[in-house]
Order: structure tokens, then sequence, then C-alpha cells
């Protein structure tokens, strides 16, 4: 039974080192970037909004693109919502009628900085609670989420240009047209 103590005993040890180091390079990125922005899916969901709003001013295909990249943004908050037990479609649209009207009413500006609160299951002021993300660790992950969806989309194009043609050319109606029969 000792030995069973001593190996949770390491493993806990290794578990407080990986959380320490964690939290010392979260401190290392938020003093290189100079620039905090609030947690909890507040990004996330106001580059959504905004996002949804930007496509529907367009009139070409790129509108529908860009509204899945809205969409694919939301995929952050809902994830923090499941992990912490609770109910992530009503969380959602609450957080995401806040950055709403943070961005289409004047008088509501002040929500852009909604967040998740998971502990108490609702929406709160993030800046105000002193939850806050490195800026310059949300954008370069903003970066490679654009990078891949713009990637993802040349190889369709790709695809969709170089279709080979679906014309059979040993087909019965080509041998008949080319006197072969």
């Amino acid at each position: 039974s000792s030995g069973i103590n001593a190996e949770y005993g390491d493993i806990y040890v290794d578990e407080m080192d990986r959380s320490v180091h964690d939290s010392l390079c979260a401190v290392k990125r938020v003093i290189e970037s100079k620039a905090v922005v609030p947690g909890g899916g507040c990004v996330e969901a106001a580059l959504s909004i905004y996002l949804e709003n930007f496509a529907t001013s367009l009139g070409s295909r790129e509108q529908l693109a860009i509204a899945e990249f809205a969409q694919a943004m939301l995929v952050i908050p809902k994830t923090l919502v499941v992990n912490a037990a609770k109910d992530s479609t009503e969380l959602v649209a609450k957080l995401r009628a806040f950055h709403n009207a943070s961005q289409t009413i004047e008088a509501k500006k002040g929500f852009k900085w909604i967040g998740l609160d998971l502990e108490n299951g609702k929406c709160r002021d993030n800046k105000e609670a002193g939850v806050l993300e490195p800026a310059m660790s949300k954008i370069k992950s903003l970066k490679f989420a654009t990078e891949a969806a713009i990637t993802i989309l040349r190889i369709d194009d790709m695809i969709k240009i170089y279709q080979p043609s679906k014309e059979d050319p040993n087909s019965y109606a080509n041998a008949v047209r080319e006197g072969r029969l």
C-alpha cells in the first residue's frame, strides 16, 4: 500500500508542476503582449456577431463562408459551457444576445466585456471579474483558425475546378459517335 501512495504522490506532484508551469507561461505571454482581453468566450462571441452582421452585407457566395466561420467561433464558448456541465444552448444564446446589443445599441456598449461565468451558470462582466486572457494568444489562435479555414476553402475550390470529365470515353454513345460501332 505504501507503493501505491508513493506513486500517487508522484503523480500529484507532477500535476502541480505542470499547473505552475502553465500559469507562469500565461503570465509570460501577458507580459510579452502587454495586453489582455476578457475571457470566458467573450472575444469569440463578439467576433461571431460581428462576422454574421458583416456576412449579411455581402451579396456573393463569400457570405456563406463568412457566416459559417462566424458559427465556428462559437465552438469555444459552447465547449466551455459543456465542460462545466451547464446548458450550452441557453448560456451561449444569452452571451450572443449581450454581444449583439453591445454592437447595435449605443447605450449598451459596455456589454462588450460580457463573458461566461461558469461557476454560477450565467453571463457576467469578465473584465470586472478579472477573467482575462493574453491578447497575443487569442490573436495567434484566431490567425491559425482563419488560415486553416482559408486553406480548406482553397483545397475545395481546387477540387471543384479540376474535376475530371464524367463522360466515359468508352461509352456506347461515344463509340457510335466516333464510328467505332
